[in-house]
């Protein structure tokens, strides 16, 4: 069993940036992978970026490709998304997801792990 909490999102005007932060307790995570995903009300629940424990690659979907960075702090059981340069349709709320396997997925039934979701506002 893994437990993950969402913290960092917030309110940001566009252009802004924030650092959303996923803390991952309960199994050894040396096997797993990380990913967030984002859900607005129009839209299915779409990954936006992935990385596996080890850190050895990163995986990002093309609306963030650039702008969004992923990574993980092994130290500290924390996973970041830091956000920058951010868009209005960037709105959304954003949910950390952990798989126990280290290769790539990204839909939301290959994740067996959510957190509860939090919440990120862009104003234009």
């Amino acid at each position: 069993q893994v437990q993950l909490v969402e913290s960092g999102g917030g309110l940001a005007q566009a252009g802004g940036s924030l650092r959303l932060s996923c803390a991952a307790s309960g199994s050894s995570l040396s096997e797993y992978r990380m990913a967030w995903f984002r859900q607005n009300a129009e839209q299915r629940r779409e990954i936006v970026a992935s990385i596996p424990w080890s850190g050895t690659s990163t995986y990002y979907s093309d609306p963030v490709k650039g702008r969004f960075t992923i990574s993980r702090d092994s130290a500290k059981n924390v996973v970041y998304l830091q956000l920058s340069s951010l868009k209005p349709e960037d709105t959304a709320v954003y949910y950390c997801a952990a798989r126990p396997s280290a290769a790539l997925a990204v839909t939301q039934g290959g994740y067996h792990y959510w957190g509860q979701g939090t919440q990120v506002t862009v104003s234009s």
